[in-house]
């Protein structure tokens, strides 16, 4: 075979280039933070409209053993009842704690006061027929004048026989009883000698009947920093108290005006403790104590003890909680009862109130275990402040 006929066969064809996939575009995701957003919303005003409706509900439906309501009163402190110990009675004794200074100051920036708190309590006592005493638990230093004046009063009151509108006398009053803890001193001993009854443990801080006022003069310290104080008032004793005057600057008149306050607000005291244990003694008879003749020789600032203050007749039994329960129970003359207590009831309205209050109504506190007491100003104190 000659090499022409190799020479003659045509080259095979090219082969054709692949083909270009183009990949298809891509879809843009679909994003479901607003529909996850939207069903929180919604699901919260869903909540939010159950919690009004409940609310409404029951504040419209007289419930809980004899109450007027079972939600608290338009205005104020809103309460409910929660059973501290269930005997299976329709009686009830209530129990109000009165812990801490007593103060009108709300530091938790909600409107309410311990003043505000322990007239609702009472009156949420009194407004329900099978409560039968209080159980008043101190355990307080004391606190403002004002302030301590004003629950003693509501303590009486509420002791006190009521008329109907027409004027004719109603129902007895219910006794309050008197539990102190550790400390019911100044103050605390002032509201606690407005009760039927006191019980006391021997180791109870009690007494301390007297009155402080207390400030601080700093003008030396701004001498030493080169600060001088600039001030213009209408009258010779406009700026009493300031701290910023030097002692020689002071008029003897504002110190006898200042002590003529003191000892007018101590003699009140005084008569607080003589009107109040004389009204008990008068009820109580031979069973609780009176007054002791000399009594008014440790109303001079001291504290004493539960044993010493029963040999003044400051109290009139030793014992704990639980005696004072079954002391309660007897001069209610009860065989049997459940002990309640009522407590602050936040709904929705507390939280929405929240923002509408400035940031300092909300400020962080640090807790370093020991609390000073947050004495304001120009206030006149019955308190125990070692």
């Amino acid at each position: 075979m000659d090499d022409t006929s190799f020479a003659a066969t045509p080259p095979p064809p090219p082969l054709p280039p692949p083909p270009v996939i183009t990949p298809p575009a891509p879809r843009p995701r679909r994003s479901y933070g607003w529909m996850i957003t939207a069903l929180i919303l919604a699901g919260l005003l869903g909540v939010a409209g159950l919690v009004i409706l409940a609310q409404f509900a029951t504040s419209k439906l007289p419930f809980n053993h004899g109450s007027k309501s079972a939600s608290a009163r338009e205005v104020g402190p809103k309460l409910e009842e929660c059973v501290l110990e269930d005997n299976d009675s329709e009686n009830k004794i209530a129990v109000i704690s009165i812990d801490g200074v007593i103060t009108e100051h709300a530091d938790d920036g909600d409107g309410n006061n311990l003043v505000d708190l322990v007239k609702a309590q009472l009156d949420r006592a009194s407004d329900d027929k099978h409560v039968k005493a209080v159980l008043l638990k101190m355990d307080s230093p004391g606190g403002e004048v004002l302030a301590s004046d004003e629950i003693y009063n509501a303590v009486r009151a509420f002791q006190e026989d009521e008329a109907d509108e027409h004027g004719k006398p109603g129902r007895k009053g219910k006794p309050v009883i008197c539990s102190m803890g550790s400390l019911a001193a100044s103050g605390g001993y002032y509201i606690s000698s407005g009760c039927r009854w006191i019980v006391a443990n021997e180791l109870t801080i009690t007494g301390s009947i007297g009155v402080i006022m207390h400030g601080w003069n700093y003008r030396g310290l701004m001498d030493k920093v080169g600060v001088e104080p600039m001030t213009y008032k209408s009258g010779k004793f406009k700026d009493m108290l300031s701290g910023e005057r030097a002692a020689a600057d002071i008029p003897p008149e504002e110190h006898a005006m200042v002590q003529g306050l003191i000892d007018e607000t101590y003699q009140k005291f005084k008569d607080v403790v003589a009107d109040g244990r004389g009204a008990a003694h008068e009820q109580n008879k031979k069973s609780g104590k009176a007054l002791a003749d000399n009594w008014q020789d440790f109303a001079d600032g001291r504290v004493v003890s539960g044993t010493q203050a029963l040999n003044l007749g400051l109290v009139d039994e030793l014992g704990d909680f639980d005696d004072a329960v079954d002391r309660a129970m007897d001069i209610a003359h009860l065989s049997n009862a459940n002990l309640v207590e009522y407590n602050e009831r936040y709904d929705l309205s507390n939280l929405l109130s929240m923002f509408g209050q400035s940031s300092q109504a909300h400020a962080l506190k640090l807790d370093l275990g020991v609390e000073a007491p947050k004495l304001r100003p120009g206030l006149m104190y019955y308190l125990y402040a070692p």
